[in-house]
């Protein structure tokens, strides 16, 4: 048996975990890298001066990295949510693991957007109004979806799944005009990739 290769959405969690822990050192502050010292030359009858050069601290995130990652933390939830119902309730097998990868992608970016927001000291990251973010579905949907069974499962995930990944693709296109963290916006790139592969996938499916 042939080893499994790696899904788009895993590999894309993996290379944002390396850039994050790159950018921000992987704890609460960011690690310190390496220093030189050197002699500054003194003005005229002055002695020089010893200077010791290194890397400044990351810039803090402006409001809208920090907006997208608390929101699609929730979006991500919600996705996740309704992936789950699949196993036991989906008739297509491709509609099973189309779900098992939403879920298993989308779990490891909400862990490096927790993270994030975290080492930024943003959290909390669930103070925002479900229906004011694009994509979401409805409490009436959801409960529909959990009814469903089969085919008529089958039809209401696609459905409702392309739905909310287009809403993420707005998110992610905001936070690409007005952002300015480099983990945030390859998030937001990585999202607008794997999301549209998926929304093609899913209305090929339909």
């Amino acid at each position: 048996m042939g080893v499994p290769k790696r899904g788009a959405g895993a590999l894309a969690v993996a290379g944002l975990t390396a850039a994050l822990l790159t950018g921000c050192g992987g704890g609460e502050d960011p690690v310190p890298g390496p220093t030189a010292t050197m002699l500054a030359p003194g003005r005229p009858g002055e002695p020089n001066a010893t200077v010791t050069a290194g890397p400044t601290a990351d810039p803090a995130p402006a409001e809208a990295d920090v907006t997208f990652m608390r929101m699609m933390i929730v979006h991500h939830g919600q996705a996740i949510e309704m992936s789950e119902l699949a196993p036991g309730r989906a008739a297509d097998p491709r509609v099973k693991s189309l779900a098992s990868r939403i879920s298993a992608a989308q779990t490891g970016e909400i862990t490096l957007m927790r993270d994030w927001l975290r080492r930024h000291k943003k959290l909390p990251a669930t103070d925002h109004d479900h229906h004011a973010m694009p994509g979401m579905i409805t409490p009436g949907e959801l409960a529909a979806l959990k009814a469903a069974r089969a085919t008529e499962f089958d039809r209401r995930y696609l459905t409702l799944m392309i739905k909310h990944h287009e809403g993420a693709l707005t998110m992610a296109d905001t936070v690409l005009a007005g952002g300015t963290d480099t983990v945030a916006l390859q998030l937001a790139k990585d999202v607008n990739t794997t999301q549209q592969a998926e929304i093609n996938r899913m209305r090929a499916l339909l």
